[in-house]
Formats: C-alpha cells, structure tokens, sequence
C-alpha cells in the first residue's frame, strides 16, 4: 500500500485531502506543519510527501528539502494557491509535482496515481 505523508495547516482542507485519498487506497499520515512531519519522516517510510508551501513554522519547500536528505526516493507533490510566487527561484526539488489551489479531488487523486502508476487499481 502507497503510504502518504500529508502536511496541511488548514484542518478542514487536510482532512478532506486525507479522507479522499484513503478513499481510494492510499494510507495516509496527516499533520498540520512541516515541523510535525519532521519527526514521522525520521521514523516511518513514505512513499510520497504531499505538502502545502504556505504554513507556519516551516513551509513545505523547507519540509520537501530536508525530506530529500532523510528519505531521497520519496516522491514530493506540492499543494498550494502560490505556485507561481513560492517556486520562484528553483527553492524547490526539480522532480516535485505542483497542484495549484482550488483543484478538484479527482484532480489530486488522478495525479498520485500517476505518479506510482496506478491509475487503473483506483480506477481513476
């Protein structure tokens, strides 16, 4: 099972990202900053790192650049209404997908799966 770490600081929108994915398979582990997903990182193997940029303490650029150094392999997909402002500048890893703020759920769920290839398994 494709094991997702999901970092969120608006509740409503981390638990309905969170709900939708298990929906169709996925496990997920949700926190609401970059610095509680530190410590999951370090202790647990994740697949992908699914993260907002704009959060408090820590944003998912710096989230996503110290995951790199604990968990290399794993797979980085931003969620964010600031794209085009917050990626300025390369800050963030060059294989990291992009989801730009309002999205629809199949939206999200069409592009993990295509990022472990399982589009038929969820049957997206």
């Amino acid at each position: 099972m494709i094991r997702i770490l999901l970092a969120e600081d608006d509740t409503s929108m981390r638990e309905y990202l969170a709900r939708a994915l298990e929906r169709v398979g996925y496990q997920v582990t949700a926190v609401d900053r970059g610095t509680a997903a530190l410590p999951l990182l370090e202790a647990l193997a994740f697949d992908l790192l699914l993260t907002d940029i704009v959060m408090p303490e820590m944003d998912g650029i710096e989230l996503a650049q110290r995951a790199a150094t604990i968990a290399p392999r794993m797979r980085v997909m931003f969620i964010t209404g600031f794209a085009a402002v917050a990626l300025k500048g390369g800050a963030a890893p060059a294989n990291a997908k992009v989801l730009s703020k309002p999205f629809h759920l199949r939206d999200l769920v069409a592009e993990v799966d295509r990022m472990f290839h399982m589009g038929e398994a969820t049957g997206a």
